[in-house]
Order: C-alpha cells, then sequence, then structure tokens
C-alpha cells in the first residue's frame, strides 16, 4: 500500500483583497507518495510555484489543509514550521542560493549548525560524494560550474534526510547536458533511496524523468500524465497554452 508523503485538501490560496484579490490555487486536492517523483508545470501564472511554497510550509494557504505524513503544516505556529522545514523538508533553488564566502562543505552543513546539531566531516563528505562532488570539498560557489553548484545545493537540502525534495526549476540556469546529469542524479535518488521528490519545471524534458506529470491551470488541476514521455509533455502544454490563449 503507498503511503502519501504529502496530501493538500482543498487547498486555495489568495494574494490581495476585494477588487484586486488574485487567487494562485482554487480548491487544489492533490498527493504525491513516499518514493515517487512528480514534476509539476503550467502556463505562467497557473500557480505553480504557489503549490510548491504551500507544500513545503514556506507559505500558507487562504484556507485547507497540507499535511506532511500525518502532521498538518496549517495548525503550526511560526517556529513549529520553521523547525519542521528544517529537519523535514528539503528545497532547492534554479539560483542555488548558496553563500558565496563558504565552501561546498560549509554551505551543505550549514542546515545542520542552524538546526544546532552536530556535523561530523563525515557525514558531510558522504553527502558530497553522494552528488558526485568528494573532491570539491574546499572550493567555494565562485570556482565551481553552475551545475556544481547545483549538485552543491542539492546535497545541502539532502544533508538532515528530508522527507520531502522539493526544487523549484533546477535545472533552469543549466545547459542541457549538466541538466541531464542533475536530473539523472534526482532519478536514482528516487530509484535507489526512495526519496520523495516535487519539481516545478516549464521543460518537458526534465519533466520526462519524473514517474508523473501534473499539471495546474488557472489554480485547478489539469490533468496528470504518468510514465511521460518528452513528447507528450510538450504536446499536452502545447494544448493548454492554446486553450490559454
Amino acid at each position: 500500500m503507498t503511503r502519501d508523503a504529502i496530501r493538500l485538501r482543498s487547498v486555495t490560496r489568495t494574494y490581495g483583497a476585494s477588487d484586486g484579490a488574485v487567487t494562485a490555487l482554487n480548491d487544489l486536492s492533490l498527493s504525491f507518495s513516499v518514493g515517487t517523483f512528480t514534476a509539476v508545470m503550467g502556463p505562467s501564472g497557473s500557480g505553480k510555484s504557489t503549490l510548491l511554497q504551500c507544500a513545503a510550509g514556506l507559505d500558507r494557504p487562504t484556507s485547507g489543509s497540507v499535511l506532511l505524513g500525518e502532521t498538518n503544516l496549517t495548525t503550526l505556529n511560526e517556529t513549529q514550521l520553521t523547525l519542521l522545514r528544517r529537519e523535514r523538508i528539503g528545497f532547492v533553488f534554479q539560483s542555488f542560493n548558496l553563500l558565496p564566502a563558504l565552501t561546498a562543505e560549509q554551505n551543505v552543513a550549514l542546515p545542520l549548525r542552524l538546526a544546532g546539531r552536530r556535523t561530523g566531516r563525515s557525514q558531510i563528505q558522504d553527502a558530497l560524494a553522494q552528488v558526485g562532488l568528494a573532491g570539491r570539498a574546499t572550493h567555494r560557489p565562485g570556482e565551481m560550474s553552475g551545475g556544481q553548484q547545483q549538485r552543491v545545493a542539492i546535497a545541502r537540502a539532502l544533508i538532515t534526510q528530508p522527507e520531502v525534495l522539493f526544487a523549484d526549476e533546477p535545472t533552469g540556469a543549466l545547459d542541457s547536458t549538466t541538466s541531464r546529469d542533475v536530473l539523472t542524479m534526482l532519478r536514482t535518488m528516487v530509484d535507489e533511496q526512495r526519496q520523495t521528490i516535487v519539481m516545478v519545471t516549464h521543460d518537458p524534458v526534465a519533466a520526462s524523468y519524473a514517474d508523473r506529470v501534473v499539471f495546474l491551470a488557472d489554480g485547478h488541476l489539469n490533468g496528470e500524465l504518468k510514465s511521460p514521455t518528452a513528447a507528450a509533455v510538450a504536446a499536452r502544454m502545447t494544448r493548454m497554452e492554446t486553450v490559454a490563449c
């Protein structure tokens, strides 16, 4: 029996008030099973980033609930949410968000230090080796390529052994060859370690690495594809964008 890592129940997220209100998510219900890789796609303004932020506890729904395992994120205060994100959630950004003055191993160790946990050097080295950077521990971001920086960011997100790894356009700033390497690494983490990954992307090729693709339009779920191919995803997105126009 499959178990849900994340569940969104009737989630609505509205920004602003009265006539200027914008509804980014509209009564959205969606779940992500443990050990699966899901890509989230949709036209600009469809609610993709809002979905990721609400699911990761970075933003609060206006109504509805978000559950991480059996924990209801919408009932937690800000301090509890901060602790939960540190211990149970990993987040990878398109822009890497590494601290330029710190080495790769220092950047990876940062979440543990912020959580007040001891940082064994072997643990940090293992995390860097896991993403293929065993020999770059003492290098700073400016001494690494974009792909290497993204691998450091992924190692940093995984160092706390999160239940879910969220990725917002993780290959958006990378060339096609480097993107393929990063996506293959994410795929391997799902297949070999049962990591749960939820990734927002605009790229059909990136989406083809996932187990399924869920499509959003105007804050609503607009269907999904299982075992996606790049061609099938591209065709679906073309139809959605044609309708949107």
